[in-house]
């Protein structure tokens, strides 16, 4: 996108998260965080649509009226409300429950709508790449490494395709550098 921005990282093996500061910034010490000005912009989707929507030239959030808009905020939206509580379930190994009483349907139903969705085409919104590409790929390429989500033909084409992107090969290179000055700081 080519931001003008400034990072703050966040050691999070030492709670940064949970230092009084940062809870100023957002209460459920949750990360990212993006402070724009005077507006602050808290929780994952939230941020990447705020950041799509403010860097609108990059094309990464289709604009009021485009036919995809729908689609591509169901899936921003669909990440936290259905993925990330079906996520816990799973890995707490909580039982799923009744579909009466669960607005997510459990992981399977989530996983299988995911799979689906990606199984005829390379990004969430057919051809197009999006914001929502980039929340989803980071999150399937953490989850499925550490064996929260199981790897599919499917979802390991969709991340090997997120990873090979340039912008995301750059943001993973800073990320590792980051990591690793705040991994010297620590010790």
């Amino acid at each position: 996108m080519n931001a003008d921005d400034t990072l703050h990282p966040l050691n999070l093996k030492t709670n940064a998260q949970r230092a009084p500061a940062y809870l100023e910034i957002n209460p459920m010490g949750k990360v990212p965080a993006l402070r724009h000005g005077e507006v602050l912009i808290t929780e994952q989707a939230a941020v990447y649509m705020y950041a799509a929507e403010l860097y609108a030239e990059a094309g990464l959030s289709p604009a009021v009226g485009d036919p995809l808009r729908g689609s591509y905020l169901r899936w921003m939206v669909f990440y936290g409300s259905c993925f990330e509580p079906a996520l816990v379930d799973r890995s707490m190994q909580r039982p799923p429950a009744p579909p009466a009483r669960s607005p997510y349907g459990d992981f399977d139903a989530v996983n299988s709508l995911i799979n689906a969705q990606l199984s005829d085409s390379p990004y969430l919104l057919g051809e197009r790449f999006t914001a929502a590409d980039v929340l989803w790929g980071s999150a399937l390429h953490w989850t499925v490494g550490f064996g929260l989500v199981p790897e599919t033909p499917v979802l390991r084409a969709y991340i090997d395709r997120i990873l090979a992107r340039p912008a995301i090969q750059r943001s993973r290179a800073l990320d590792e550098a980051l990591a690793a000055e705040l991994s010297a700081v620590a010790t």
